[in-house]
């Protein structure tokens, strides 16, 4: 089964990736983030595509075509999504330094391309979004981690907001109080056109930061950058256990 890895801030490139081609590919909706790699990471294909990508340089997370990203993946015979998520921590449990497997989202964003349904089918493309991550690829994700002894939480609730700004701590106060656990930018639509596809999709979060207002300490992106080095290897190391099962 072909496997596609979104890869997010932290982690524009794949280390151990044996690239084996490059594709460029036209969709309906223009052009993905980057031509998407095909290559062999532990004896196993993948094709990894850098959600913020792009020749003149990074692409905000507000301004990427996750219409043209999530369709280029299928083009390519994609039939499973592992994504990568680099997000700020509201719950006290799930503080920098922690890999976080969430089983919800909600969804704040706002202005983006968020369905492939643009009223031209003759009916109304209803999709069930009550458990935004595939349970079974979420369970197989576990599974390897308890394999490669990589140290995870199971289960939390992203809350997905516009960026790129970070944001207050009112705003922080605000998306605790309704339940999130965690703040990120990329995870909407990217989920949603993913079950528009019918390709199970699940996430990884590498928590980078404390979100504002939870500690007295300032954001540092210095500190952020650090972090994100020693996550995406724990990452990695999860990833090639997931492809080796």
């Amino acid at each position: 089964m072909s496997i596609g890895l979104i890869g997010g801030t932290g982690l524009n490139r794949l280390e151990g990736l044996e690239v084996l081609a490059s594709h460029a590919v036209d969709t309906p909706y223009g052009r993905p983030s980057m031509a998407i790699e095909e290559g062999v990471l532990s004896g196993r294909k993948l094709f990894f595509l850098h959600r913020h990508g792009g020749s003149g340089g990074p692409i905000p997370p507000h301004l990427v075509n996750y219409r043209a990203n999530l369709w280029a993946l299928r083009e390519m015979g994609v039939e499973r999504i592992f994504a990568a998520n680099a997000v700020g921590a509201i719950s006290p449990s799930m503080m920098p330094g922690k890999l976080i497997i969430p089983h919800q989202l909600i969804d704040y964003t706002w202005g983006r391309e968020h369905s492939f349904d643009d009223g031209s089918s003759g009916s109304l493309q209803h999709v069930d979004f009550t458990h935004p991550y595939d349970e079974e690829l979420r369970g197989e994700i576990i599974r390897a981690a308890d394999d490669a002894g990589v140290a995870y939480i199971d289960g939390a609730v992203m809350g997905v907001v516009q960026g790129p700004r970070l944001e207050t701590a009112a705003e922080v106060k605000r998306f605790f109080q309704d339940g999130c656990d965690l703040l990120g930018m990329t995870g909407m639509p990217e989920a949603a056109l993913s079950r528009e596809l019918e390709i199970p999709y699940a996430a990884v979060c590498m928590v980078v930061n404390a979100a504002a207002g939870i500690n007295d300490a300032p954001i540092s992106m210095d500190a952020i950058r650090a972090t994100l080095l020693s996550e995406t290897a724990l990452f990695v190391d999860l990833l090639e256990a997931f492809l080796k099962q």
